[in-house]
């Protein structure tokens, strides 16, 4: 089976929505593959800013 082609910035809006939905950071993350503290980077940029924010 290929791998699926995917630019970061298409994989940060699924992030955010898990997490918002209440999904804990540690599980999302370590599913996405990212650092935490990335995830909680992200999460506190779409807080501030919304959408543009995660561009």
């Amino acid at each position: 089976m290929p791998w699926k082609e995917c630019s970061v910035t298409e994989e940060r809006p699924p992030i955010v929505a898990r997490l918002l939905e209440g999904e804990g950071m540690s599980e999302v993350c370590r599913e996405f593959g990212i650092f935490r503290k990335t995830g909680c980077q992200m999460l506190t940029r779409y807080n501030a800013t919304g959408l543009e924010g995660l561009n």
